[in-house]
């Protein structure tokens, strides 16, 4: 989250110009220069040459902490049909996860499983089960449960069955994926086993592709 400054090729050139003209203008070894220079002004300009803007990023920051709208107003429907509310998890880092029966990234359930057992205290994983890629889960909140339970003795939070994506995305995937509700991500889920991480206060901390494994330092850094 690092603010993009463009640097013109007029900007470069003149910069260029004034660090090395002074000394050496008139001269054979500045009219040698002038090439490359142009060329490096060139590539430059062609690349979009950058520079990091640490104060936008410190008061982006500080913007996550009290995002738009509050993950904890929300609510979801647990897979053996209880009406569950997200405040029920407030304090704890959480780990939304768009999960599948049938797909190259289900062994994940059991990565899933060990971080939530071995960091019980501090973080919770809640599972959403999607069919919205390549229908990939398409059983029944029946057959899902029994699936996860028997396969890999899943005891963290599972919910119904739902859409990450789409008119029909749940609220809680409109809040994660809305960064009017969430204070700054856009990214909606790119395939099953995708994970947002939610800090102890609510505000939205990272979203994470389904390469990214549940116990890799990349999550876990943050509380382990």
């Amino acid at each position: 989250m690092t603010s993009i400054l463009f640097i013109t090729k007029k900007d470069l050139m003149k910069d260029l110009l004034q660090g090395l003209g002074g000394p050496l203008r008139g001269s054979s070894t500045f009219l040698f220069l002038i090439p490359l220079i142009i060329t490096v002004g060139t590539l430059c300009f062609l690349t979009g040459c950058t520079k990091k803007n640490t104060d936008i990023t410190q008061t982006q920051q500080q913007a996550l902490a009290t995002p738009p709208a509050s993950f904890y107003d929300l609510s979801a429907t647990t897979i053996d049909g209880q009406e569950q509310s997200m405040a029920a998890y407030k304090g704890k880092y959480i780990l939304v996860v768009n999960v599948a029966s049938h797909c190259g990234f289900t062994p994940q359930y059991k990565e899933l499983e060990e971080l939530y057992k071995t960091y019980s205290d501090k973080i919770v994983v809640l599972g959403f089960p999607a069919n919205n890629f390549l229908w990939q889960e398409s059983g029944s909140n029946e057959e899902i449960k029994s699936f996860c339970s028997l396969k890999y003795q899943v005891t963290f939070p599972m919910f119904e069955k739902i859409s990450v994506k789409g008119k029909s995305m749940s609220p809680i995937y409109q809040w994660l994926t809305n960064p009017a509700l969430n204070g700054w991500n856009k990214e909606k889920p790119s395939w099953n086993f995708n994970k947002y991480l939610i800090g102890p206060d609510g505000a939205l901390l990272e979203h994470f592709g389904s390469k990214v494994l549940p116990l890799s330092s990349e999550i876990t850094r943050y509380f382990a």
